[in-house]
């Protein structure tokens, strides 16, 4: 059997809870027994998989302990890799325990000294394909799906909707946990003041996913990010993207893509709304297309074959 652990529960809709169910799911699908828990309690166990470097490390000590000669594999979040492992405190001993690494965009690897990137593999998350909606006429909806903390830089997006022209039709709906009392009591104050932007709160997955699929656009403000789960949402619901400039979108996106706009600038993400709003010298026709072009990276076939070389990896297919 093998254990999987992840530091948010097992249910949420935070990313490493839903990366948890959807790799459960295929590690299933391959052949084995899959066990989820949101640490480590001891059991019989062939492998552990660990989300998130630090805040699984005491459960990869723990297993180690106990098991030895069975392998491990890390999964290195957005907040374990940036700005630098040193910072994000990850423990070098514990990624020491780790037979392999897991990043989620091929920038990640850049993070890693030559000995963790010999033994780290790119496996880009995957969503089955988002039925597509028909958007509202009367608006040019944004979607912004992200829990408020800092690292998401929450509130960019509503100062941004503020600098928009009178006649921009732009108006934001932004799906997330408060999980950082401050910015969340900022973001109630600015969703009742900005007519342009409304916090929803926390929501059902299948609700965020058919609110982004009837949007014309989404809208990533990170400051890091390991490899966002929403960027392949959008993809997979051919919902165009403008993100921050950062590895973690750029890995994902491509160096070439758009619709970047550097992290912080509200004044710069203002514009890059406005001209997709406007479709100015076609961008965003170039947006849908550059995005379109990248649907089949998220192909769950594809996630699930990295996983099956994984395993073959650790002869445990």
């Amino acid at each position: 059997m093998i254990l999987i652990v992840t530091p948010t529960a097992i249910g949420s809709t935070h990313g490493n809870g839903v990366s948890a169910r959807r790799w459960a799911a295929i590690l299933r699908d391959l052949g084995h027994e899959v066990e989820v828990s949101e640490g480590y309690r001891g059991g019989d166990y062939s492998a552990l998989l660990a989300l998130h470097a630090r805040k699984s490390a005491d459960a990869v000590r723990a297993f180690h302990a106990d098991h030895p000669r069975a392998p491990i594999v890390i999964a290195l979040t957005g907040t374990d890799l940036y700005p630098d492992l040193i910072t994000a405190e990850v423990d070098p001993d514990v990624l020491g325990l780790a037979a392999r690494l897991i990043v989620l965009q091929p920038h990640g690897l850049a993070q890693l000294g030559p000995d963790l990137a010999e033994r780290a593999r790119v496996i880009v998350q995957s969503v089955p394909p988002i039925p597509s909606r028909p958007p509202r006429t009367d608006c040019f909806e944004v979607a912004f799906l992200a829990h408020i903390r800092p690292v998401k830089d929450p509130l960019r997006l509503a100062a941004a909707t503020r600098l928009l022209p009178a006649d921009s039709r732009i108006r934001v709906n932004h799906v997330g946990e408060a999980r950082d009392e401050a910015l969340a009591a900022e973001a109630a104050r600015e969703s009742r003041a900005n007519p342009r932007y409304t916090w929803l709160g926390p929501t059902m997955r299948d609700q965020a996913l058919a609110l982004l699929a009837g949007s014309r656009l989404l809208a990533i403000t990170s400051l890091h990010e390991g490899g966002a789960n929403v960027v392949s949402e959008a993809l997979a619901a051919r919902v165009p993207v403008v993100a921050s400039a950062i590895p973690g979108s750029i890995g994902l996106l491509g160096e070439d893509y758009p619709g970047y706009f550097p992290a912080g600038d509200e004044e710069a993400l203002a514009e890059a709304l406005y001209a997709a709003e406007q479709d100015r010298e076609g961008y965003y026709e170039r947006l849908c297309e550059c995005c379109l072009a990248l649907h089949g990276l998220v192909d769950p076939a594809k996630e699930r074959d990295a996983f099956a070389a994984l395993l073959r990896d650790l002869k445990l297919m």
